[in-house]
C-alpha cells in the first residue's frame, strides 16, 4: 500500500474487484502451482491487505517492508515452499500460461538450475514477468546477502550465474517494448481500459496484443514510463 509512485495501487478498483483480486485470479489458472501466498508488510498501512485476505481465504504472511529477501525467506519457510514462484502485486494481467511456462521451463532443467525466469533477457511485456527458484538458493541468498540488493529479493542469485546454475524462458517474438505492469496513474489507465474492454478477468496476453493493435494510441498512454533500476 505504501507504493511511492502510486499509493493503494494494489487495492485500486478495476471493475468490481481490487488490482492484487485480479492478480490472485488469473494465477489461480496456473496448472503448476500449488498455493498463492500474499507476502505484505507489517505496516499498519497494509492492514487493510492482510483484511482483503482473510476474507477471500488467501495465505498471507507479513513481515518487513524494505528486506523483502527475508519476507520471501519468511513466508517460504511458514508455508513450507520447496519451490518458490515470485510474482509482483502490481501486474493485473498476469498470465497463466506464461507462468506455467516459466515453472515448467525450471523443473525441465538438466541439471537442475537454481533459478529461472523470463526477463534475462525480457521477450515477453513486462507485468508478465515470472521469476522461479529454490528454497535452498533463497536461504542462502537470505543467509549470504548484506547488501542493498535485499530490497529486491532475487539480485544475489542472478548477478552470480558462476554460482547458481540459471536459465531463461523466452518467447519467439520480442515484445518487451510493452509495459503492462502498474506503477503509475499512467500504468493503471491502461489496465482500466484493458479489463473495461473485455468486461472480465478470462483473456489471455495475446488477447491483449490483438486489442492494443486495434488501439495503437492505448499503448502511448505509458510509453514514457521509466522502470525504477535495480
Amino acid at each position: 500500500m505504501g507504493s511511492t509512485r502510486l499509493p493503494g495501487k494494489v487495492l485500486r478498483p478495476l471493475l468490481d474487484r481490487p488490482l492484487l483480486a485480479w492478480d490472485v485470479y488469473r494465477l489461480r489458472k496456473c496448472r503448476l502451482i500449488d498455493d498463492i501466498i500474499i507476502a505484505t508488510t507489517t505496516d499498519p498501512r497494509d492492514d487493510a491487505l492482510a483484511d482483503l485476505c482473510a476474507s477471500e481465504g488467501w495465505g498471507c504472511f507479513r513481515g518487513s517492508e524494505n528486506d523483502v529477501l527475508d519476507r520471501y525467506y519468511g513466508a517460504a519457510r511458514q508455508y513450507h515452499a520447496d519451490t518458490i514462484v515470485r510474482i509482483t502485486s502490481d501486474c493485473p494481467l498476469i498470465d497463466s500460461s506464461v507462468t506455467d511456462y516459466v515453472i515448467a521451463t525450471y523443473a525441465a532443467a538438466a541439471p537442475a538450475a537454481d533459478y529461472a525466469s523470463n526477463v534475462f533477457p525480457r521477450t515477453y511485456p513486462r507485468g508478465l514477468d515470472t521469476e522461479v527458484f529454490s528454497f535452498a538458493a533463497l536461504e542462502t541468498a537470505w543467509t549470504e546477502d548484506q547488501s542493498e540488493w535485499r530490497e529486491h529479493v532475487t539480485p544475489f542469485l542472478w548477478k552470480q550465474p558462476e554460482r547458481f546454475r540459471q536459465i531463461n524462458a523466452a518467447n519467439l517474438v520480442d515484445y518487451s517494448s510493452h509495459r503492462w505492469t502498474v506503477d503509475t496513474p499512467q500504468d493503471f489507465e491502461l489496465a482500466r481500459r484493458i479489463y473495461e474492454h473485455f468486461g472480465h478477468g478470462d483473456f489471455v496476453w495475446r488477447d491483449v496484443l490483438t486489442l492494443l493493435d486495434q488501439h495503437p494510441d492505448w499503448v502511448e498512454i505509458n510509453r514514457d514510463v521509466q522502470q525504477k533500476n535495480v
